[in-house]
């Protein structure tokens, strides 16, 4: 019997090491607009070395489409190194959120527990809100989202997942090890 091919749509952490320069943010964001992907998160950010920036892409879809793109970033000029984080021995991921919530005096110390439960920092108090700072795996600050959202929630502003691999190695060790090989390639010609 002929297998149905794989069309399961899975979240995938995309972590992308790009040369700093101008417009690199616009050509891989219209690489997946051009593929009718939603990015649920995309963060930019410099590394250690100052001439590369890294991208933390979250997007769903499936393993086919998503290595698809992953060839197409690939021969980007300005993209240096592509890892879906998805795969292999696990990654670290983590976000930030400032969360706003409308309290009076009775509800303001209720939220101040739920906070301390999930360790989050109240960084502005007045006597109609609370402002908190929460930092965390996307999941956790999901679920804080919905222990306060029966207390009114004002505003919302998240920044994006961030992520690594565990342990040893990583984006810009894959990148040194590719480089190498092409090398002994060229050498080898």
């Amino acid at each position: 019997m002929p297998t149905a091919p794989m069309t399961t749509e899975e979240t995938h952490v995309m972590s992308i090491l790009v040369e700093n320069e101008a417009g690199v943010l616009a050509r891989i964001a219209g690489l997946f607009a051009a593929r009718s992907f939603n990015i649920d998160s995309l963060t930019v950010g410099p590394t250690h070395d100052e001439t590369m920036s890294r991208m933390t892409i979250v997007v769903k879809g499936n393993r086919t489409i998503i290595d698809q793109v992953r060839k197409q970033l690939n021969k980007l000029v300005e993209v240096v190194a592509v890892q879906d984080l998805s795969e292999g021995n696990g990654f670290i991921a983590r976000e930030l959120m400032l969360i706003k919530v409308g309290c009076d005096e009775k509800s303001r110390v209720e939220l101040l527990n739920i906070a301390t439960l999930f360790k989050a920092e109240a960084l502005d108090y007045t006597l109609g809100s609370l402002t908190f700072q929460l930092i965390g795996a996307p999941e956790k600050l999901d679920n804080f989202i919905l222990f306060l959202q029966p207390f009114g929630i004002s505003e919302i502003s998240r920044s994006g997942v961030v992520a690594m691999n565990r342990g040893a190695g990583g984006l810009q060790s894959s990148f040194i090890e590719r480089v190498a090989e092409e090398e002994a390639r060229s050498v080898a010609k």
